[in-house]
């Protein structure tokens, strides 16, 4: 994009537009999206850029998006009333197909 501009030059050029950035140490980054999908990405390169005032981050690194059935409201309530693990509520909410209160029972 700006070919033949040093990294540090480019840094100068930044600061005098009021623009900053500053590399965040991330292992993962998780998208919750309005679907009840997620987009996860492992070993991210994350920055975060200020500039005028708005902050905002950029992500780069391989993605995946994953479906979870069931939400981690229902979930909690599973392991709250019948207190048992979360992979034993998920479990047993698979096996009644999400029903809150069979799975309950069942672990119960």
């Amino acid at each position: 994009m700006f070919g033949g501009i040093n990294p540090s030059q480019m840094q100068g050029m930044m600061k005098k537009m009021g623009i900053s950035q500053e590399e965040i140490s991330a292992n993962r980054v998780i998208i919750e999206k309005k679907d009840g999908k997620k987009i996860i990405i492992e070993d991210p390169s994350v920055m975060r850029v200020k500039m005028q005032g708005q902050i905002s981050f950029q992500i780069s690194g391989e993605e995946k998006e994953i479906e979870e059935k069931y939400s981690e409201e229902d979930v909690k309530t599973v392991m709250e009333k019948a207190g048992c693990t979360k992979k034993k509520a998920i479990e047993t909410l698979e096996k009644t197909g999400g029903d809150l209160a069979e799975s309950i029972l069942e672990l119960s």
